[in-house]
């Protein structure tokens, strides 16, 4: 099995980097993600990476999606996928092998945003505790993401509507402990615990609690197994 993934894993890996478009929207996320870090850093004035973190989950919405939308639906639409799935590799090596390739291109896009630490640390102190955190807790949001949008490519042969599916899905989760305010008091904390952002803020502290890692890893478990769920269905 991990001969299979790894092989798919590379395959994905060379074909972001051998195409412009991984280029232009890892440039495209790094411009708009530098423009309001710097912004932000010059209103409040202070040495701190909270604006990183605070704007990095909101691109990623859009970025993550972007990475992913072609995954599968591109393979469908042009014929490959079958051609694929004859060879002696199952739907989840398949699925695997790709979400760790799209995981990486979204890791390598936030590698220059370490020149901001670099920068910050130039003119003032910073604790590094909650920066490991920060970097850690966008790995995580990263996976999340990605695996969403990997489900939302298994459901379609359209770029278009795989993007808009894995958008729709991503930003409900970013959403939920932002509407908290309008919910019942019964239902309020449970729609909290689904909000990705609210696990990220706790991540992003430098606190590692258990009941946040259940919680993204949980999440990444499912869309992959959603995932392998719809490719499987061609066989029904």
């Amino acid at each position: 099995m991990a001969g299979n993934i790894r092989t798919i894993f590379l395959k994905e890996l060379r074909s972001f980097f051998s195409s412009a478009v991984a280029y232009i929207v890892i440039v495209v996320f790094l411009v708009l993600l530098g423009w309001f870090f710097w912004n932000d850093v010059f209103v409040v004035n202070l040495a701190t990476l909270r604006p990183l973190f605070e704007t990095t989950p909101f691109l990623l919405l859009f970025f993550a999606p972007a990475v992913t939308m072609r995954l599968i639906s591109e393979e469908k639409k042009m014929g490959t996928f079958e051609l694929l799935v004859t060879k002696p590799v199952t739907e989840f090596e398949i699925i695997a092998g790709k979400f760790l390739a799209a995981w990486v291109l979204v890791l390598v896009a936030l590698v220059p945003t370490v020149s901001y630490f670099i920068s910050i640390s130039a003119i003032g102190s910073l604790d590094v505790g909650p920066v490991i955190g920060g970097y850690f807790g966008l790995a995580l949001v990263g996976a999340v993401y990605v695996s969403i949008g990997l489900f939302g490519s298994s459901l379609t042969e359209n770029q278009v509507v795989a993007f808009i599916v894995s958008f729709l899905i991503v930003f409900m989760f970013f959403m939920f402990d932002k509407i908290l305010i309008y919910l019942p008091a019964g239902i309020a904390s449970v729609v909290e615990y689904l909000g990705i952002d609210y696990h990220f803020g706790n991540v992003a502290r430098g606190v590692i609690d258990s009941r946040d890692m259940t919680y993204y890893l949980s999440l990444i478990g499912a869309f992959l197994f959603l995932s392998t769920v719809s490719l499987q269905r061609r066989k029904w």
